[in-house]
């Protein structure tokens, strides 16, 4: 059984979907870049079998560093520090339709953070590893949105 704000959390989209069917939902969400000390990129290995950012989406009531911040707490066991916004993603690039026919454009703000504390737990619900990975070898298996939300960085080549 999913923990009781996942639950929520998809009874509220599922409500939406109840009133407006697979028509496009606007769903805004969060996700961040952990960087350690070696200025490798923190990745999950998702259990649908790809490579991912720690986040999600944003609760009722929720700041989108909230969201950041309780992301990561729930899927890596990390309580992470100041963050970054590194950028906003959304527009047509960022729409969805799923094989049940749900539409949904994505809302994501991108944080960067150093600092990071505690021990990496997975929690074997919606990730099977957490891996540091150098930002240029990164994991096949990584969408083109995950790519996309790491290139600023990338290119930037280190965080200041």
């Amino acid at each position: 059984m999913l923990p009781l704000r996942k639950r929520i959390k998809m009874d509220y989209v599922m409500g939406l979907r109840k009133v407006v069917g697979n028509r496009p939902l606007i769903l805004t969400g969060a996700c961040v870049l952990i960087i350690n000390n070696k200025n490798e990129l923190l990745l999950q290995h998702r259990s649908d079998g790809g490579w991912g950012l720690p986040g999600g989406l944003m609760e009722l009531g929720e700041s989108l560093e909230d969201t950041a911040r309780r992301e990561v707490k729930e899927e890596t066991g990390l309580i992470i520090g100041e963050l970054k916004l590194l950028d906003v993603f959304s527009g047509s690039d960022y729409f969805f339709k799923f094989d049940n026919g749900d539409e949904v454009y994505s809302v994501t703000a991108v944080y960067v953070t150093k600092q990071a504390e505690g021990k990496i737990r997975i929690d074997y619900k919606e990730s099977i590893d957490l891996q540091f990975f150098k930002l240029t070898n990164l994991p096949n298996g990584l969408t083109e949105e995950y790519r996309s939300y790491i290139k600023p960085l990338q290119e930037k080549g280190d965080l200041q």
